[in-house]
């Protein structure tokens, strides 16, 4: 079986809020390819996972319709211990992500998408 989600080490959801402790080991299929001498986790996986977890922590609604504001600061590379925050606005319809490292003090990404049902 592919590798694809890392490792959850702590979780803490609560009041539209989650923040996960995740753990990215060097062997997720991600990291294939992207790049061969110097591996980093790609975009569209960030995105990917952001998503995944605020549809499982906080019951978000699951179509994608758009992102704004995304920023890719520094690079996430494997092996590394993370942190991916969630919060998600019900008027607005809008999930915020920011993936840090070392206590907060290190920003790797940040962004906010749209999202909404499928029946919209």
């Amino acid at each position: 079986m592919d590798k694809r989600k890392p490792a959850i080490i702590a979780t803490n959801t609560a009041d539209q809020q989650s923040v996960l402790t995740l753990h990215v080991a060097h062997d997720l299929q991600d990291f294939e390819g992207h790049f061969k001498h110097f591996p980093i986790l790609p975009g569209v996986t960030q995105i990917d996972w952001a998503l995944f977890y605020a549809i499982q922590e906080l019951d978000v609604p699951p179509k994608f319709k758009g992102m704004e504001v995304i920023k890719f600061q520094e690079p996430i590379l494997p092996d590394s211990t993370i942190t991916l925050s969630l919060s998600w606005d019900t008027s607005k319809q809008k999930l915020a992500f920011r993936y840090t490292s070392n206590n907060g003090e290190q920003t790797h990404s940040s962004g906010k998408m749209k999202l909404g049902e499928k029946s919209e």
